[in-house]
């Protein structure tokens, strides 16, 4: 800070700057990343990439039975549920070194 008191405004652009590289380094990173959910000891798979987007659902054959959809329909479902925990927590992972930091420029709301 300079004398009284008012922060540096060419020092926060710059730690600004930087926490913008990082967050897109991050995200770039989880668009390349990949994950996977299982239900029912592996009955049902889902790959989901880090941006969110679902890229496969491999569903074992001993899983289908005609008379029992539901329990497939809740298979497939908690898989999802699954993978979409892993990249909530591979977020978390990549882009909490780099939000955490805005409480360090100093800015209202961070």
């Amino acid at each position: 800070m300079r004398p009284g008191g008012q922060p540096n405004l060419q020092q926060l652009m710059k730690q600004a700057q930087k926490m913008q590289q990082q967050l897109a380094e991050a995200q770039a990173e989880l668009a390349e990343t990949e994950v996977t959910g299982t239900a029912g000891g592996g009955l049902v798979t889902v790959t989901i990439a880090g941006s969110g987007e679902v890229k496969s659902v491999k569903i074992d054959p001993k899983a289908v039975d005609p008379d029992d959809v539901e329990t497939l329909e809740d298979l497939v479902l908690a898989a999802l549920h699954s993978a979409n925990d892993a990249v909530r927590k591979l977020t978390e992972q990549k882009m909490g070194p780099v939000t955490g930091g805005m409480g360090g420029l100093g800015l209202p709301g961070f």
